[in-house]
């Protein structure tokens, strides 16, 4: 099946790509196709604009993820917003803008969500849901990922997400869960329609 990766992040293609490797699909990135604003106010609805706007425009089925770090000593932001916190323009300044935000916190829990929608043409989503708690550092560590990776230590690790292998961050990571319930979904060939979806 050939399926539209709808995301400008060529760190987000890549692990979709590797993760989804086993099932055999063409995947192809976005050829210039421009994605609509976020202007969702959950991960859902953000996903699905993008992966609907890809899917209709090419014609393709078209897979769109949205993720975010929900802070519980900033009562869940970023959240949805984590891309853009504080309008800062790069991953580097976002983390140090979280760091100034927390600095003095005590509770330093945090969690990832990422929801992953594939569009079809026809207009049909599937959903797909992974979570990923963990606590931040005080400072970054670690060269590999992106995004909040090196200030997140997952629960039961030592180690940042930016100090893992691409292997090992995919195999615990919210995103990697949510594609492991796509996979799942369609180890056997696209789930039936009314039982698309999955947590």
């Amino acid at each position: 099946m050939r399926v539209v990766v709808a995301t400008g992040n060529a760190g987000k293609v890549r692990e979709i790509a590797e993760a989804l490797g086993g099932l055999g699909w063409q995947l192809e990135g976005l050829g210039g196709l421009p994605l609509p604003e976020e202007t969702g106010t959950t991960y859902e609805e953000n996903a699905a604009l993008k992966a609907c706007a890809a899917a209709v425009t090419r014609g393709l089925p078209a897979l769109a993820d949205d993720s975010g770090l929900e802070v519980a000593a900033l009562n869940g932001q970023p959240g949805v917003y984590s891309a853009r916190f504080g309008n800062r323009a790069s991953d580097t300044e976002r983390n140090l803008y979280l760091l100034e935000k927390l600095r003095g916190a005590a509770d330093r829990r945090a969690r990832f969500v990422s929801v992953v929608i594939l569009a079809y043409p026809d207009g049909h989503l599937e959903t797909y849901r992974g979570e990923l708690t963990g606590t931040l550092l005080e400072g970054p560590r670690g060269e590999n990922g992106f995004g909040y990776d090196p200030l997140f230590v997952p629960d039961g690790e030592t180690r940042t997400l930016a100090e893992m292998t691409v292997a090992e961050k995919r195999a615990i990571s919210h995103r990697g869960r949510a594609l492991a319930a796509l996979i799942e979904a369609h180890r056997n060939g696209p789930p039936a329609r009314e039982e698309a979806g999955g947590e």
